[in-house]
Protein backbone atom coordinates (compact mmCIF):
# COMPACT_ATOMS: atom_id res chain seq x y z
CA UNK A 1 0.00 0.00 0.00
CA UNK A 2 1.11 3.69 -0.63
CA UNK A 3 1.15 5.82 2.23
CA UNK A 4 1.80 9.66 1.63
CA UNK A 5 3.13 11.58 4.62
CA UNK A 6 2.46 15.66 5.19
CA UNK A 7 4.22 17.32 7.55
CA UNK A 8 3.07 20.87 7.72
CA UNK A 9 5.13 24.01 9.08
CA UNK A 10 4.40 27.32 9.59
CA UNK A 11 5.14 27.95 5.60
CA UNK A 12 6.03 24.95 4.45
CA UNK A 13 5.24 21.76 3.46
CA UNK A 14 7.65 18.31 3.55
CA UNK A 15 5.91 15.33 2.28
CA UNK A 16 7.50 11.45 1.39
CA UNK A 17 5.62 8.66 -0.41
CA UNK A 18 6.24 5.07 0.72
CA UNK A 19 5.22 1.76 0.02
CA UNK A 20 4.43 -0.53 3.11
CA UNK A 21 3.58 -4.40 2.55
CA UNK A 22 0.76 -5.98 3.83
CA UNK A 23 3.09 -8.44 5.67
CA UNK A 24 5.95 -6.22 7.01
CA UNK A 25 6.53 -6.50 10.31
CA UNK A 26 8.37 -3.26 11.23
CA UNK A 27 8.46 0.44 9.78
CA UNK A 28 11.90 -0.03 8.39
CA UNK A 29 10.54 -2.55 6.21
CA UNK A 30 8.49 0.06 3.62
CA UNK A 31 10.46 1.46 0.85
CA UNK A 32 10.60 5.42 -0.04
CA UNK A 33 9.88 5.71 -2.76
CA UNK A 34 9.83 9.77 -3.73
CA UNK A 35 9.16 12.95 -1.24
CA UNK A 36 10.34 16.75 -1.23
CA UNK A 37 10.43 20.10 0.28
CA UNK A 38 7.98 22.81 -0.32
CA UNK A 39 9.44 26.48 1.49
CA UNK A 40 7.38 29.60 1.44
CA UNK A 41 4.10 28.77 0.84
CA UNK A 42 2.17 31.90 0.41
CA UNK A 43 4.11 33.47 -2.44
CA UNK A 44 6.32 32.52 -4.71
CA UNK A 45 7.63 28.87 -3.10
CA UNK A 46 10.72 26.90 -3.55
CA UNK A 47 10.70 23.57 -4.22
CA UNK A 48 13.18 20.44 -3.93
CA UNK A 49 11.93 17.29 -5.24
CA UNK A 50 13.78 14.10 -4.66
CA UNK A 51 13.83 10.59 -5.69
CA UNK A 52 16.02 7.65 -4.32
CA UNK A 53 19.95 7.72 -6.31
CA UNK A 54 18.76 10.85 -8.27
CA UNK A 55 20.27 14.18 -7.50
CA UNK A 56 17.18 16.31 -6.17
CA UNK A 57 15.39 18.56 -8.53
CA UNK A 58 14.90 22.28 -6.95
CA UNK A 59 12.36 25.47 -8.97
CA UNK A 60 9.98 27.83 -8.03
CA UNK A 61 6.27 27.68 -8.30
CA UNK A 62 3.62 30.00 -7.04
CA UNK A 63 2.05 28.52 -4.21
CA UNK A 64 -0.39 30.91 -2.53
CA UNK A 65 -1.87 27.93 -0.02
CA UNK A 66 -1.13 24.63 1.25
CA UNK A 67 -3.87 23.23 -1.05
CA UNK A 68 -1.33 24.50 -3.89
CA UNK A 69 1.80 22.93 -2.73
CA UNK A 70 -0.06 19.68 -2.25
CA UNK A 71 -1.45 19.81 -5.83
CA UNK A 72 2.80 20.43 -6.66
CA UNK A 73 3.56 17.25 -4.54
CA UNK A 74 1.21 15.13 -6.21
CA UNK A 75 1.19 16.52 -9.67
CA UNK A 76 5.09 15.30 -9.32
CA UNK A 77 4.79 11.97 -7.87
CA UNK A 78 2.47 11.38 -10.69
CA UNK A 79 4.23 12.50 -13.53
CA UNK A 80 7.02 10.22 -12.12
CA UNK A 81 4.38 7.36 -12.73
CA UNK A 82 4.56 6.67 -8.57
CA UNK A 83 1.16 7.47 -8.01
CA UNK A 84 -1.76 7.56 -10.38
CA UNK A 85 -4.47 10.60 -10.24
CA UNK A 86 -7.68 11.19 -11.46
CA UNK A 87 -6.10 14.60 -13.28
CA UNK A 88 -2.41 15.62 -13.90
CA UNK A 89 -2.03 19.64 -14.55
CA UNK A 90 1.09 21.23 -15.13
CA UNK A 91 2.30 22.98 -11.76
CA UNK A 92 5.87 21.49 -11.83
CA UNK A 93 6.14 20.88 -15.58
CA UNK A 94 7.69 17.51 -17.06
CA UNK A 95 5.96 14.82 -19.10
CA UNK A 96 2.91 12.58 -17.44
CA UNK A 97 3.74 8.99 -17.13
CA UNK A 98 6.33 7.08 -16.73
CA UNK A 99 7.34 4.10 -14.32
CA UNK A 100 9.77 5.10 -11.87
CA UNK A 101 9.71 3.02 -9.11
CA UNK A 102 7.23 0.51 -9.89
CA UNK A 103 3.55 1.10 -12.04
CA UNK A 104 1.21 3.72 -10.24
CA UNK A 105 -0.86 3.54 -8.04
CA UNK A 106 -3.85 5.09 -5.93
CA UNK A 107 -2.38 6.34 -2.54
CA UNK A 108 -3.50 4.10 -0.52
CA UNK A 109 -4.14 6.64 2.77
CA UNK A 110 -2.31 9.76 3.71
CA UNK A 111 -0.51 10.25 6.95
CA UNK A 112 -0.03 14.01 8.68
CA UNK A 113 2.43 15.06 11.74
CA UNK A 114 0.12 16.32 14.50
CA UNK A 115 2.25 18.26 17.47
CA UNK A 116 -0.22 18.25 19.76
CA UNK A 117 -2.34 15.51 20.83
CA UNK A 118 -3.68 16.76 24.08
CA UNK A 119 -5.05 14.75 26.67
CA UNK A 120 -7.42 12.69 23.89
CA UNK A 121 -5.49 12.04 21.53
CA UNK A 122 -2.17 9.03 22.15
CA UNK A 123 -2.39 6.90 19.02
CA UNK A 124 -2.86 7.24 15.09
CA UNK A 125 -6.44 8.34 14.95
CA UNK A 126 -8.27 8.21 11.38
CA UNK A 127 -9.73 12.01 10.64
CA UNK A 128 -13.32 12.19 10.48
CA UNK A 129 -15.24 15.23 11.12
CA UNK A 130 -15.26 14.72 15.30
CA UNK A 131 -11.48 14.25 14.78
CA UNK A 132 -11.16 17.72 12.72
CA UNK A 133 -13.29 19.64 15.02
CA UNK A 134 -10.94 18.14 17.83
CA UNK A 135 -8.05 18.90 16.78
CA UNK A 136 -9.27 22.75 15.91
CA UNK A 137 -9.85 23.13 19.54
CA UNK A 138 -6.22 21.83 20.01
CA UNK A 139 -5.00 24.84 18.01
CA UNK A 140 -4.87 26.79 21.05
CA UNK A 141 -1.87 24.57 22.68
CA UNK A 142 0.23 24.50 19.62
CA UNK A 143 -0.97 27.20 17.14
CA UNK A 144 2.49 27.12 15.08
CA UNK A 145 1.60 23.48 14.51
CA UNK A 146 -1.52 22.30 14.75
CA UNK A 147 -2.78 25.07 12.42
CA UNK A 148 -0.71 24.09 9.38
CA UNK A 149 -0.75 20.38 9.89
CA UNK A 150 -4.84 21.29 9.92
CA UNK A 151 -4.34 22.83 6.67
CA UNK A 152 -2.12 20.43 5.09
CA UNK A 153 -5.73 17.92 6.15
CA UNK A 154 -7.85 20.42 4.15
CA UNK A 155 -5.78 20.46 1.07
CA UNK A 156 -5.69 16.76 0.59
CA UNK A 157 -8.66 16.31 1.03
CA UNK A 158 -9.42 19.49 -1.47
CA UNK A 159 -7.13 17.62 -4.11
CA UNK A 160 -8.24 14.02 -3.46
CA UNK A 161 -11.65 13.99 -1.94
CA UNK A 162 -13.50 12.76 0.55
CA UNK A 163 -12.87 9.08 -0.03
CA UNK A 164 -8.75 8.63 0.63
CA UNK A 165 -8.04 7.93 4.61
CA UNK A 166 -6.51 10.56 6.09
CA UNK A 167 -4.83 9.66 10.14
CA UNK A 168 -3.31 12.14 12.66
CA UNK A 169 0.27 11.18 14.21
CA UNK A 170 0.63 12.79 17.18
CA UNK A 171 4.25 13.87 18.80
CA UNK A 172 2.95 14.20 22.18
CA UNK A 173 1.69 10.64 21.99
CA UNK A 174 5.30 8.92 22.87
CA UNK A 175 4.92 11.02 25.95
CA UNK A 176 1.72 10.16 27.24
CA UNK A 177 3.00 7.36 30.17
CA UNK A 178 4.86 10.14 31.23
CA UNK A 179 5.28 8.78 35.30
CA UNK A 180 2.55 11.21 36.80
CA UNK A 181 5.59 12.92 38.82
CA UNK A 182 7.58 14.18 35.81
CA UNK A 183 3.88 15.36 34.15
CA UNK A 184 2.97 16.62 37.24
CA UNK A 185 2.81 20.73 37.55
CA UNK A 186 2.70 22.42 41.05
CA UNK A 187 -0.65 23.72 40.65
CA UNK A 188 -3.84 23.54 42.35
CA UNK A 189 -5.11 19.88 41.62
CA UNK A 190 -8.54 21.15 41.03
CA UNK A 191 -7.43 23.49 38.59
CA UNK A 192 -5.05 22.07 36.47
CA UNK A 193 -7.65 18.99 36.11
CA UNK A 194 -10.29 21.03 35.02
CA UNK A 195 -8.03 22.72 32.24
CA UNK A 196 -6.21 19.04 31.54
CA UNK A 197 -2.87 21.23 32.27
CA UNK A 198 0.03 18.43 32.25
CA UNK A 199 3.11 18.37 31.03
CA UNK A 200 2.78 16.65 27.22
CA UNK A 201 6.54 16.36 25.55
CA UNK A 202 6.92 16.35 22.14
CA UNK A 203 9.57 15.18 19.21
CA UNK A 204 7.91 11.90 20.25
CA UNK A 205 8.17 11.16 16.69
CA UNK A 206 11.24 11.74 16.15
CA UNK A 207 11.90 9.91 19.56
CA UNK A 208 10.75 6.75 18.00
CA UNK A 209 12.55 6.68 15.00
CA UNK A 210 16.04 7.41 16.35
CA UNK A 211 15.77 5.17 19.03
CA UNK A 212 14.54 2.27 16.43
CA UNK A 213 17.45 3.04 14.15
CA UNK A 214 19.92 2.85 17.27
CA UNK A 215 18.34 -0.08 18.36
CA UNK A 216 19.52 -1.86 14.82
CA UNK A 217 23.32 -0.50 15.68
CA UNK A 218 25.60 -3.69 16.63
CA UNK A 219 26.63 -3.09 20.19
CA UNK A 220 23.60 -0.78 20.65
CA UNK A 221 21.63 -0.98 24.02
CA UNK A 222 18.11 0.33 23.42
CA UNK A 223 16.48 -1.47 26.35
CA UNK A 224 18.86 0.67 28.44
CA UNK A 225 18.67 4.25 29.96
CA UNK A 226 18.97 6.25 26.81
CA UNK A 227 19.06 10.27 26.39
CA UNK A 228 17.72 11.86 23.09
CA UNK A 229 18.79 14.95 22.17
CA UNK A 230 16.74 16.32 19.37
CA UNK A 231 18.22 19.83 18.63
CA UNK A 232 17.11 22.14 15.22
CA UNK A 233 15.24 25.33 15.64
CA UNK A 234 13.31 23.68 18.40
CA UNK A 235 14.95 21.46 20.68
CA UNK A 236 14.49 18.97 23.46
CA UNK A 237 15.50 16.38 25.78
CA UNK A 238 14.08 13.60 26.63
CA UNK A 239 15.06 10.50 28.99
CA UNK A 240 14.12 7.03 27.95
CA UNK A 241 14.09 3.87 29.88
CA UNK A 242 13.23 0.58 28.70
CA UNK A 243 12.33 2.01 25.38
CA UNK A 244 9.86 4.00 27.49
CA UNK A 245 9.70 8.14 27.40
CA UNK A 246 9.98 8.54 31.63
CA UNK A 247 11.29 12.63 31.68
CA UNK A 248 11.06 15.22 28.64
CA UNK A 249 12.10 18.80 28.47
CA UNK A 250 9.11 20.02 26.88
CA UNK A 251 6.20 20.37 29.21
CA UNK A 252 2.29 21.41 28.27
CA UNK A 253 3.29 23.44 25.28
CA UNK A 254 6.97 23.38 22.97
CA UNK A 255 7.88 26.47 24.85
CA UNK A 256 9.51 24.62 27.69
CA UNK A 257 13.01 23.37 28.64
CA UNK A 258 16.14 24.21 26.30
CA UNK A 259 16.85 27.05 24.50
CA UNK A 260 15.55 27.17 20.94
CA UNK A 261 15.94 28.99 17.73
CA UNK A 262 13.12 31.65 18.41
CA UNK A 263 11.93 30.41 21.86
CA UNK A 264 12.69 31.66 25.51
CA UNK A 265 13.42 27.74 27.38
CA UNK A 266 12.78 27.72 30.44
CA UNK A 267 11.94 31.17 32.31
CA UNK A 268 10.45 32.50 35.56
CA UNK A 269 7.05 31.94 35.43
CA UNK A 270 6.66 35.54 37.05
CA UNK A 271 8.27 36.96 34.08
CA UNK A 272 5.10 37.14 31.38
CA UNK A 273 3.27 39.34 33.47
CA UNK A 274 6.09 41.45 34.33
CA UNK A 275 6.59 42.16 30.81
CA UNK A 276 3.39 42.73 30.38
CA UNK A 277 3.17 45.26 32.51
CA UNK A 278 6.19 47.34 32.45
CA UNK A 279 6.24 47.34 28.53
CA UNK A 280 2.05 47.67 28.42
CA UNK A 281 1.76 44.59 26.03
CA UNK A 282 -1.11 41.89 25.93
CA UNK A 283 -0.60 38.12 26.90
CA UNK A 284 -0.66 37.76 23.35
CA UNK A 285 1.73 39.72 22.28
CA UNK A 286 4.30 38.05 25.60
CA UNK A 287 3.45 34.67 23.57
CA UNK A 288 4.77 36.22 20.77
CA UNK A 289 7.65 37.55 22.44
CA UNK A 290 8.46 34.14 24.15
CA UNK A 291 7.90 32.49 21.22
CA UNK A 292 8.96 33.92 18.23
CA UNK A 293 11.76 36.74 19.32
CA UNK A 294 13.31 35.05 22.30
CA UNK A 295 16.18 31.62 21.65
CA UNK A 296 19.24 32.35 20.14
CA UNK A 297 17.85 35.23 17.93
CA UNK A 298 16.88 37.44 20.70
CA UNK A 299 19.91 36.70 22.71
CA UNK A 300 22.14 37.25 19.53
CA UNK A 301 20.20 40.17 18.47
CA UNK A 302 21.16 38.88 15.08
CA UNK A 303 19.84 35.00 13.67
CA UNK A 304 18.17 32.00 14.91
CA UNK A 305 20.27 29.82 12.79
CA UNK A 306 24.03 27.96 14.72
CA UNK A 307 25.51 28.40 11.49
CA UNK A 308 25.27 32.03 11.56
CA UNK A 309 25.78 32.68 14.84
CA UNK A 310 29.32 30.40 14.93
CA UNK A 311 30.63 32.22 11.62
CA UNK A 312 30.18 35.53 14.19
CA UNK A 313 31.06 34.29 17.46
CA UNK A 314 34.79 34.86 17.62
CA UNK A 315 33.81 39.03 17.01
CA UNK A 316 30.56 39.42 18.76
CA UNK A 317 30.21 38.34 22.18
CA UNK A 318 26.32 37.73 21.86
CA UNK A 319 26.54 35.39 19.21
CA UNK A 320 29.51 33.74 21.51
CA UNK A 321 27.05 34.17 24.32
CA UNK A 322 23.79 33.22 22.75
CA UNK A 323 25.90 29.71 21.47
CA UNK A 324 27.30 28.81 25.15
CA UNK A 325 23.72 29.64 26.36
CA UNK A 326 22.04 26.96 23.91
CA UNK A 327 25.29 24.14 25.01
CA UNK A 328 24.91 24.97 28.55
CA UNK A 329 21.11 24.44 28.98
CA UNK A 330 21.47 21.03 27.27
CA UNK A 331 24.37 19.95 29.81
CA UNK A 332 21.98 21.16 32.67
CA UNK A 333 18.92 19.04 31.26
CA UNK A 334 21.82 15.98 30.41
CA UNK A 335 23.46 16.01 34.24
CA UNK A 336 19.60 16.52 35.31
CA UNK A 337 18.50 12.97 33.22
CA UNK A 338 21.79 11.28 34.39
CA UNK A 339 20.04 11.47 38.07
CA UNK A 340 16.70 10.25 36.69
CA UNK A 341 18.29 7.46 35.14
CA UNK A 342 20.62 6.85 37.93
CA UNK A 343 23.21 6.65 35.02
CA UNK A 344 22.92 6.48 30.90
CA UNK A 345 24.04 3.90 28.52
CA UNK A 346 23.57 5.99 25.47
CA UNK A 347 23.29 9.81 24.10
CA UNK A 348 21.67 9.96 20.92
CA UNK A 349 21.87 13.43 18.80
CA UNK A 350 19.29 14.28 16.16
CA UNK A 351 17.71 17.15 14.08
CA UNK A 352 19.63 19.87 12.31
CA UNK A 353 22.02 20.81 14.68
CA UNK A 354 22.29 17.73 16.47
CA UNK A 355 23.48 15.70 12.66
CA UNK A 356 24.95 18.17 11.53
CA UNK A 357 27.19 20.53 13.89
CA UNK A 358 30.11 18.37 15.35
CA UNK A 359 31.71 21.84 17.01
CA UNK A 360 28.02 21.85 19.28
CA UNK A 361 28.03 17.93 19.82
CA UNK A 362 31.89 18.67 21.34
CA UNK A 363 30.88 21.29 23.38
CA UNK A 364 27.68 19.46 25.03
CA UNK A 365 29.91 16.75 25.50
CA UNK A 366 32.91 17.66 26.41
CA UNK A 367 32.46 18.71 30.22
CA UNK A 368 30.93 14.82 30.83
CA UNK A 369 34.97 12.81 31.23
CA UNK A 370 33.61 12.26 34.99
CA UNK A 371 31.11 9.92 33.53
CA UNK A 372 32.64 7.67 31.30
CA UNK A 373 30.67 10.58 28.23
CA UNK A 374 34.16 10.90 25.78
CA UNK A 375 33.34 11.59 22.46
CA UNK A 376 36.13 10.15 19.44
CA UNK A 377 37.21 13.65 18.14
CA UNK A 378 37.57 11.92 14.57
CA UNK A 379 33.98 10.34 14.68
CA UNK A 380 32.66 13.71 15.59
CA UNK A 381 34.03 15.57 13.07
CA UNK A 382 33.07 13.52 10.34
CA UNK A 383 29.44 12.39 11.51
CA UNK A 384 26.85 14.17 9.62
CA UNK A 385 23.43 12.24 10.25
CA UNK A 386 23.70 10.53 6.71
CA UNK A 387 23.34 7.28 8.93
CA UNK A 388 23.28 5.99 12.41
CA UNK A 389 26.86 6.69 13.24
CA UNK A 390 28.83 6.44 16.69
CA UNK A 391 31.17 9.30 17.69
CA UNK A 392 32.04 8.05 21.25
CA UNK A 393 35.49 6.54 22.76
CA UNK A 394 35.19 2.80 22.84
CA UNK A 395 36.64 3.05 26.01
CA UNK A 396 33.97 5.22 27.40
CA UNK A 397 31.56 3.79 29.52
CA UNK A 398 28.58 6.01 27.90
CA UNK A 399 27.90 5.59 24.10
CA UNK A 400 26.76 8.71 21.96
CA UNK A 401 25.51 8.36 18.42
CA UNK A 402 24.36 10.68 15.70
CA UNK A 403 21.15 9.48 14.38
CA UNK A 404 19.09 10.91 11.57
CA UNK A 405 15.49 11.62 12.33
CA UNK A 406 13.14 10.09 9.91
CA UNK A 407 9.91 11.16 11.65
CA UNK A 408 8.09 10.07 7.95
CA UNK A 409 8.96 6.48 8.06
CA UNK A 410 7.28 6.06 11.64
CA UNK A 411 4.33 8.21 10.41
CA UNK A 412 3.42 6.38 7.17
CA UNK A 413 4.08 3.10 9.50
CA UNK A 414 1.80 4.55 11.88
CA UNK A 415 -1.09 5.18 9.15
CA UNK A 416 -0.54 2.06 8.01
CA UNK A 417 -1.47 0.27 11.39
CA UNK A 418 -4.21 2.39 12.59
CA UNK A 419 -5.82 1.52 9.17
CA UNK A 420 -5.72 -2.27 10.01
CA UNK A 421 -2.47 -3.44 8.10
CA UNK A 422 0.35 -4.32 8.85
CA UNK A 423 0.06 -5.89 11.94
CA UNK A 424 1.73 -3.75 15.39
CA UNK A 425 5.23 -3.46 15.79
CA UNK A 426 5.84 -6.21 17.85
Amino acid sequence: MKILVINCGSSSLKFQLREIEANAARSGEGRLLGGGLIQGIGGAAEVTLRRPGAAPERLRAETPDYAAAVRIALDWLARGGLVRLDTVDDAVGGTAGGTAGGPAGAIAAVGHRFVHGGERFHEPVRIDAAVREALHALEVLAPLHNRPSLAGVNAVQAVLGEATPQVAVFDTAFHHGLPEVARTYGLPHALAARHGIRRFGFHGTSCRSVLEQYGEQPGARPAGRVIVLHLGSGASATAVQGGRSVETSMGFTPLEGLLMGTRCGDLDPALPAFLARQEGLSLEAVEVLLNEQSGLKGVSGQSNDLRVLLEHEAADPRARLAIELFCYRIRKYIGAYLAVLQGADAILFTGGVGEHAPDIRARVCGPFDWCGLRLDAARNDTARGDAPRCISDPGGAIQAYVVPSDEERIIAWDTARCLGRPPPNP
